[in-house]
């Protein structure tokens, strides 16, 4: 007895030897976007594209500035080319004692700084995120703790003072080794890591040192990579720490020589004149200087650019 097909039931071709089963362009269903939407998005590019233009125009104006001569800062109020290109704002604070000791001094304690800090980071985040350590939630709730309640700048310089740290590099470091946020970021991120390789580890007779330095840090490439930025741009632009706990003039770093440029009168006393019968640019050398203090931590992101985003968002999940 045969059995009969419904009649709606239609077999498929045999698939030929040049049949190809992806399905044909734009046989699947588009999506459309409503106009609503497309305004939404216009309207919120536009609104960017705006914020960027304030954002980037006030350091164009400086950059061009910078390469101005004094006329022609006096004369036109906002240029972003100037007509003729004058280095002598740049050749002027380049030769002066001044200028470079601070920018020495300032990459010093930026390198040996985010060093220290990301070292004390990360050794305390690493046992935190032990759930097993006694201790732990005490340890967690006094971080927590510090980010609500500051000590404030008065009792941070008696300590500072009460420590020696005075008229010291360290002052400019130490207090503010270890971020609570930062710390509770990378502890996250060492709890998300895989056990497997670490328990591996400990199998073949590595102590917590050398799962920490051989296992922990290799895999925490990313997120290293982020807060090392983020330490390092935050000493380079400190100009407080300085101001509260370095009077030897000598020791000024880069923040502060910019800021006694910007509000200083008199550019011979703070820059220093190297010749008595030349009359520095002011504002030029006002530009100039913010440049300098600017670009070399804008050059260091493209290295660390590959890592930035992806240890961004790592580890700012879980708690």
């Amino acid at each position: 007895m045969s059995t009969l097909n419904p009649p709606d039931q239609r077999q498929a071709p045999a698939a030929g030897p040049g049949h190809d089963p992806r399905p044909a362009p734009g046989a699947g269903r588009r999506l459309r976007t409503s106009l609503g939407s497309r305004v939404f998005d216009g309207v919120n590019i536009a609104v960017l594209i705006g914020l960027a233009v304030v954002t980037l125009l006030p350091f164009l104006y400086v950059i061009a500035g910078s390469f101005a001569g004094e006329a022609e800062l006096a004369s036109r109020p906002f240029f972003l080319w100037p007509h003729d290109v004058d280095l002598s704002s740049y050749t002027y604070i380049f030769s002066t004692d001044t200028f470079l000791r601070s920018l020495l001094v300032t990459i010093g304690v930026t390198v040996v700084g985010t060093i220290v800090q990301l070292a004390l980071t990360t050794t305390m985040a690493y046992p935190l995120a032990n759930r097993h350590l006694p201790g732990r939630n005490v340890l967690l709730s006094l971080v927590i703790f510090t980010m609500v309640f500051s000590a404030g700048m008065i009792p941070t310089f008696l300590v500072v003072k009460e420590l020696g740290l005075l008229d010291s590099y360290w002052s400019l470091i130490l207090p503010m080794a270890i971020s609570p946020f930062n710390l509770i970021i990378i502890k996250n991120f060492f709890q998300e890591l895989p056990d497997e390789p670490q328990e591996a580890a400990r199998i073949d007779g590595c102590t917590e040192i050398g799962v920490f330095f051989r296992i922990v840090l290799p895999l925490s490439k990313p997120i290293l990579a982020t807060f090392a930025l983020f330490y390092a741009v935050a000493i380079w632009n400190d100009f407080q720490s300085p101001l509260l706990y370095l009077s030897d003039t000598d020791m000024w770093t880069l923040q502060m020589f910019v800021r006694q440029v910007t509000v200083s009168t008199d550019l011979a006393s703070t820059v220093g004149q190297l010749d008595p019968s030349f009359v520095p640019p002011e504002q030029g050398i006002k530009f100039a200087t913010v440049v300098v203090a600017t670009i070399p931590i804008l050059l260091v992101y493209p290295f660390l650019q590959k890592h930035f985003a992806k240890g961004m968002l790592i580890g700012s999940v879980k708690g």
